[in-house]
């Protein structure tokens, strides 16, 4: 996947988000190896940032800088500055001894009290119309304490407008983590490129409106040492696959979905339609005989194979235990009838991928089908829901999966925070809270990509080092059939020739892009998983084009 793709019609872009280790790296990059002084990259985000204030509030009004003593401090102090000289009525609060600040910070304070400007101790008794955070940006790693929790409770009490230099002080900048207290920035500018904090949980709520400003670090400053994390920003059908004027049905793609149990149908419609929706050619499901009417009438353009669940009873009228895959291994016909074997056996060989999952159930027949989409072919596969937690509890398959990690095959697992936690071996808050490293580990682990969902979904990949961060989509997804429509797209993808990782990353970005479309018409609060299928078939230029 290209950095840059354009077509006719808009673009699509990839957008870096750093680590505070990265962002200093580069820094120091710029000043070091190309030689740009730091006084003159602290004045152009100075500039940058006063630009941004003076846009929103007006050419006139009373200033409060609120700078602690490192080179953040020294930003906001040029940014007083700045403003000053604009006409603005300025006044430095310096949170911190001014024995300990940095030698650029030293430099503002000396240059700002030349101008007249003093500099005091505490945030006195005035009524500030503008409060500039400067306590910390980026360099925070602990929780803020004393004089510095107290001048950030300052700030939010204030009904000022606040702006955020860089980062609002109190967020972790690679986790998005309120470090004990935050301030609440009405608009944060940040410089060259964004940072995690400003996309992850909780710490967008608190940056609010990001504007991102370039000061002259630029890719160039990597050095070849690219961030690890970025996401897509641009039109999303951008990211689908070309189509071949030519081409047939066969021609772009055959998607095999296993789903649906009973009372369970649901899964199945909205899984095949996504993936017909995202443009492969034909869909074959497999669900049991009892959802075949209503996909007949859902779906009709979808090939059906159903089978008889088949709970045999033991002797006192109990259900038996369910058999994993390393403990006895049935031949199929025992579970199934013959019949229905022959014809899963030519449905495998038949789909260009497989999408199991969804709805599917955690009996044994799902175990089975699981089994046999894992072990008797080695086509494409997008592990879904049920398939996932069916996999976390099979020991054996999972081992199966470990000694095959090598074998390229394109597998894609798409489980949310609860189904990741139980497949990774870990407690739900611990796993959300290492997303980005523990899901490149589950990848790694398993030779797969990893699309683990939840408000900001992470993409990784075992064949990548960088990991996507995606960061379209809405709270009106969090409800039902939401991951049954990217399990299908993500496999309409992957049967038109993508990758595991183009698809993984290309699917989540396109499902919550459809999902902010499908918003505007239905509204949050009365978004529905079928809105957003709808959605999918809509003309490119129909949409707004969404920037990240």
């Amino acid at each position: 996947m290209t950095d840059i793709r354009e077509k006719e019609k808009g673009q699509v872009w990839k957008r870096y988000l750093l680590s505070a280790a990265e962002m200093k790296r580069y820094d120091r990059n710029t000043s070091e190896y190309f030689g740009v002084p730091p006084m003159v990259l602290m004045e152009r985000a100075a500039l940058a940032a006063a630009e941004e204030i003076q846009v929103r509030c007006g050419p006139k009004g009373r200033v409060l800088v609120a700078a602690g003593c490192g080179n953040n401090g020294g930003d906001g102090i040029a940014v007083g500055r700045l403003l000053l000289l604009a006409g603005y009525d300025v006044d430095v609060w310096l949170v911190g001894e001014r024995e300990k600040c940095s030698g650029e910070t030293r430099r503002q304070l000396e240059i700002i009290e030349k101008y007249g400007c003093p500099v005091q101790s505490k945030i006195g008794n005035g009524e500030y119309d503008i409060i500039v955070d400067a306590l910390f940006g980026i360099g925070l790693s602990r929780n803020l304490e004393g004089i510095y929790a107290r001048a950030a409770e300052e700030i939010n009490r204030s009904d000022a407008f606040v702006c955020a230099v860089d980062l609002p002080s109190g967020i972790h900048t690679d986790t998005g983590e309120i470090m004990g207290t935050a301030v609440r920035a009405d608009l944060t500018v940040t410089f060259a490129f964004w940072k995690l904090g400003h996309v992850l949980y909780p710490g967008c709520r608190y940056a609010r409106e990001v504007v991102c400003r370039q000061i002259g670090i630029t890719k160039e400053s990597f050095l070849g040492k690219e961030p690890g994390v970025y996401t897509y920003c641009g039109n999303a059908r951008l990211l689908l696959p070309d189509r071949d004027a030519a081409g047939n049905k066969g021609t772009f793609g055959k998607v095999l979905v296993i789903a649906g149990s009973l009372n369970m149908s649901g899964a199945c419609e909205l899984c095949a339609k996504s993936a017909y929706r995202t443009g492969a050619g034909m869909v074959k499901v497999v669900t049991p005989e009892e959802n075949r009417l209503i996909l007949q009438q859902k779906v009709p353009e979808a090939l059906l194979l159903t089978y008889r669940v088949h709970t045999p009873e033991a002797a006192d009228g109990s259900l038996p235990e369910r058999q994993t895959f390393g403990q006895n291994r049935e031949e199929p016909g025992e579970r199934f009838r013959q019949e229905f074997w022959e014809k899963m056996r030519e449905a495998l060989a038949w789909a260009d991928v497989i999408v199991i999952g969804p709805g599917l159930g955690q009996g044994e027949e799902a175990g089975r089908l699981l089994t046999w989409a894992l072990t008797e072919t080695g086509k494409p596969i997008v592990i879904d829901a049920d398939g996932i937690n069916l996999l976390a509890r099979d020991k054996a398959l999972q081992r199966y999966l470990e000694e095959h990690a090598g074998d390229g095959r394109q597998i894609v697992m798409t489980p949310h925070a609860g189904e990741f936690a139980r497949l990774y071996g870990c407690g739900v808050e611990e796993g959300k809270k290492g997303i980005l490293h523990k899901a490149k580990e589950l990848a790694d682990r398993y030779g797969c990509t990893v699309a683990a969902k939840d408000a900001r979904t992470v993409v990784a990949s075992c064949r990548k080092r960088e990991r996507y961060l995606n960061t379209s989509g809405n709270d009106g997804m969090a409800t039902a059939g939401m991951g049954d429509v990217l399990a299908g797209i993500t496999g309409g993808l992957m049967a038109q020739g993508m990758t595991a990782g183009e698809a993984a990353e290309a699917g989540v970005y396109l499902h919550g892009h459809a999902g902010d479309l499908a918003a505007l018409e239905t509204g949050r609060h009365g978004l529905m998983a079928g809105d957003v299928v709808r959605r999918l078939g809509k003309r490119a230029e129909e949409g707004e084009e969404n920037d990240g």
